[in-house]
């Protein structure tokens, strides 16, 4: 526990980090006096996953989109065009595509995405879902329905879709999902084995400890500055902030990422450039050093480390007869055999903290890197200590930004499963039943495979499949039902994906935008984005640090509906028990919304006398029409990673099965998998620099946009301030551009044996030669013969599992080659609407 003294010395260094601003503070409105209907001329607060917004209306229209606060010199320009956001690329009504409504049981689906849509009215659309469900249930049974909703829908606690969608097909009698996500989908499996927790989604060890004791910040396969823009809900921001306080330390910076990042020119960096998925080699290759210069902490290896032996064994090449010392690291990496041992001793001489980014394992073998540089950091002993560990999440959602004390709003859940018997409802399923609804509960696991397996799974019904220590047998999935999500585009080998797409009789899209997804769909309901309803929310997934209203800003576009209400309607089709059952007897957003705020108001009364941050009523919160700001507590700011299990590691076992860091697994090792060894292991990618040839000489990095949130915001004019001849673009170094003849701004074709899509090439010495960079989520635009007019990156990627422990993406392991494109230029209509009859 920190004294008074001590928290206030420590706030004192905030001052550049306004937790509270100045404006927040006013005196309290009335409610009564602030009308609480749209505002048809004036500012409304809203928030997106790019940041709380402060909405401008003029004659009923949104004319301008800026940050609330301003807490960086940073500018956020994803905060600028939520005009885009509701007027560019709307769905305005329902549609269905032509076969699809001609004839529900021979829809011919080979015509996804290529065909005509017929627009149907709002009751028509909605009585088709319901029955098309129904019959696909009766036919096929519950494990061919797939409800298809992942990751970065939008923000708000009550309108997520995602758990809309699954609380609706629950109650309608259970469905498949997946396991995982494309973000973290080999760490979040292998992470648990080593420390005994997911860890990629953990608080960090707080910015304040960084700042005070590292003497070093090392940030390795990350970009901060472009990847903190964004939040899972909503951003607070301090992030950035920190890495601005970080600039003016005299903390030495380096980073290491075949491309020379924003993040590493902000902060003036050593820049070290490996090749891409070698870092697993280049660490073996420092603590081989280490080793043998006698520079380990065996103290803590003894104390808080199991297996360190074994895996020191195959460091010595007692298993295969293969030394992984420096020189081996720096044939495989590239880099020099000096720059290697140099890093090692300075990781071991000072306090240093590693910041790991996620594109490391999103690579064939994933799980290895960071299992990897956990044991590099026991070697190195400083896992716990206020200035040095390790950390998976500082370049997400403001990693390391204090926790404050705070109510936390909760949202809606998937609910209970409905009992269906004969036809007809008989109640939702307790977890305790004994009847067919818990038989069905007990069973769902072993349907529900991982995201990244989605293409994989549609082609091959009944298909058994290693997972994590047990099988998993692919279901014939014959309805997809997909909201919140853009898949088609973020999806690896799109060329393969879309033949998954077009196996199954049905797939039904709510959607916002004419997305690649929305276009390949059968039955499309249009729904509103977050600035045409009411919800709530948080920022700062980690820090907690407000709570903020979403008010609905305009009208709903056209005839537009929120997901909860499309759901509601669907089962008033099934009656009038499961409407009741969906919606808590006839609920309304608000309703909820207003009950998750006061749950988090009872919370914060339960904190007593020392909580610092009064929460008004909901109705004064809603009228008031501006965020709540909590504050950090004294413990967080000097919180540290891991630092409990340091002192007590008894007392506090990590989750592991000994209760320690496993450098070795012996639960890894009974699974017996060729592709996933029992320690740390250098595996061979199956396409890297090491087996390229002359027709694909480049590896390809498909690292997150920096001016997109995956593929959300693509259709926007922010694309015109960065695309290329009206392209993605793609980073290529000058040396190699002038071999291949390109030049900057040249629009040139990337291929593999997947497909080739078009870009505009960026031609620069920030990128290592025989790499390049596409990023992920530009909309997938092809022409007839498959060519994507736009750049779409997932049109080259590999879609093959990371392992059999984890099933992850393997992304960024790829090679492309390039040429200059000279035909005739096509037009990129990736954000025009499909034909329409």
């Amino acid at each position: 526990m920190l004294d008074r003294r001590k928290f206030l010395k420590i706030g004192a260094t905030l001052s550049t980090l306004p937790f509270i601003p100045s404006f927040a503070m006013g005196k309290s409105i009335e409610a009564s006096k602030i009308s609480l209907g749209l505002v048809k001329n004036g500012e409304v607060i809203t928030a997106a996953h790019w940041g709380i917004l402060k909405l401008t209306i003029k004659d009923g229209k949104v004319i301008k989109s800026e940050p609330w606060e301003k807490v960086t010199k940073m500018d956020n320009p994803l905060q600028h065009y939520t005009s885009d956001m509701i007027y560019k690329c709307r769905v305005k009504y329902p549609y269905v595509r032509k076969s699809y409504l001609e004839n529900p049981d021979d829809p011919k689906p080979e015509l996804r995405g290529k065909e005509e849509f017929v627009r149907v009215s709002y009751d028509k659309a909605i009585k088709l879902i319901a029955k098309e469900l129904k019959k696909t249930r009766d036919v096929k049974g519950t494990s061919a329905i797939f409800g298809g909703s992942y990751g970065w829908k939008s923000s708000g606690n009550m309108q997520n879709s995602r758990i809309l969608l699954q609380r609706f097909l629950n109650v309608t009698g259970g469905f498949v999902g997946v396991t995982g996500d494309y973000s973290t989908g080999a760490s979040q499996i292998i992470m648990p084995y080593v420390v005994g927790s997911i860890e990629v989604y953990e608080q960090q060890t707080s910015w304040e400890n960084i700042l005070k004791y590292s003497k070093y910040v090392v940030i390795w396969g990350a970009d901060p500055l472009s990847t903190l823009r964004i939040a899972w809900t909503s951003t607070d921001q301090r992030g950035l902030a920190y890495f601005e306080k970080l600039k003016e330390s005299k903390i030495k910076i380096i980073c290491i990422d075949p491309v020379r990042t924003e993040t590493a020119k902000f902060l003036n960096a050593k820049w070290v450039s490996p090749r891409p998925n070698t870092d697993v080699a280049l660490m073996m290759g420092m603590a081989s050093h280490l080793i043998a210069k006698k520079k380990v902490n065996y103290e803590f290896l003894q104390n808080y480390t199991i297996g360190f032996d074994r895996f020191k064994a195959y460091l010595d090449g007692q298993e295969d007869g293969i030394k992984k010392d420096v020189k081996w690291a720096s044939q495989i990496c590239g880099i020099d055999e000096k720059t290697i041992t140099n890093l090692a001793e300075i990781f071991y001489d000072n306090p240093t903290m590693i910041m790991s980014g996620w594109g490391m394992q999103r690579a064939h073998h994933g799980e290895q890197p960071h299992w990897m540089l956990v044991t590099l950091c026991c070697i190195l002993g400083q896992i716990g200590t206020k200035g040095g560990g390790f950390g998976l999440s500082y370049h997400y959602s403001n990693g390391g930004v204090p926790t404050c004390k705070s109510g936390i709003i909760g949202g809606i859940n998937a609910g209970e499963l409905g009992i269906w018997k004969n036809g007809k409802f008989k109640g939702l399923a307790k977890s305790n039943q004994t009847d067919q609804g818990a038989e069905w509960l007990q069973n769902s696991a072993k349907y529900s495979f991982p995201v990244a397996r989605i293409a994989d799974a549609l082609l091959n019904p009944g298909k058994t499949i290693d997972h994590n220590g047990s099988k998993i047998t692919y279901p014939d999935i014959d309805f997809i039902y997909w909201v919140g999500g853009n898949p088609l585009v973020h999806h690896q080998d799109t060329n393969n994906n879309i033949k998954a797409w077009r196996k199954p009789r049905t797939v039904v899209v709510n959607e916002i935008y004419w997305t690649p997804t929305a276009k390949i769909a059968d039955i499309i309901m249009p729904t509103t984005s977050s600035y045409e309803r009411d919800d709530i929310t948080m920022t700062g997934d980690y820090s907690n640090m407000h709570i903020a209203p979403m008010k609905q800003a305009i009208e709903p576009i056209a005839e537009s509906k929120d997901d909860y209400v499309i759901f509601s309607d669907i089962c008033k089709e099934y009656g009038k028990d499961v409407f009741d059952a969906y919606t808590q007897n006839g609920k309304k957003a608000k309703d909820l919304i207003k009950e998750y705020y006061n749950s988090a108001l009872k919370q914060t009364k339960n904190f007593g006398k020392a909580f610092t941050t009064p929460m008004p009523s909901f109705e004064e919160f809603w009228a008031k029409n501006e965020p709540i700001v909590f504050e950090p507590s004294m413990e967080s700011l000097e919180w540290t990673r891991f630092t409990d299990f340091i002192e007590d590691p008894i007392l506090n076992t990590l989750g592991t099965d000994s209760g320690l860091i496993e450098i070795y697994s012996e639960k890894i090792k009974k699974y017996n998998y060729d592709d996933c060894k029992a320690h740390p292991t250098w595996f061979e990618p199956i396409e890297w620099l090491g087996n390229a040839d002359k027709q694909t000489p480049f590896h390809l990095i498909t690292s997150h946009p920096r001016n997109r949130l995956h593929s959300q915001l693509c259709q926007t004019s922010l694309r015109d301030t960065y695309t290329v001849k009206d392209r993605e673009p793609i980073l290529i170094n000058s040396k190699d551009a002038k071999k291949l003849g390109i030049k900057n701004g040249d629009l040139v074709r990337v291929f593999n044996k997947r497909g080739e899509v078009l870009a505009g090439a960026v031609v620069s010495d920030d990128i290592m030669q025989g790499v390049v960079r596409l990023c992920e989520g530009g909309w997938y635009d092809p022409d007839e013969n498959g060519l994507c007019k736009y750049g779409s990156a997932n049109v080259l990627t590999i879609d093959m599992p990371t392992s059999k422990l984890a099933n992850g993406n393997i992304s960024h392991t790829g090679l492309v080659g390039i040429e200059k494109f000279t035909q005739k230029v096509p037009k990129v209509t990736a954000f025009t609407n499909p034909k329409i009859l």
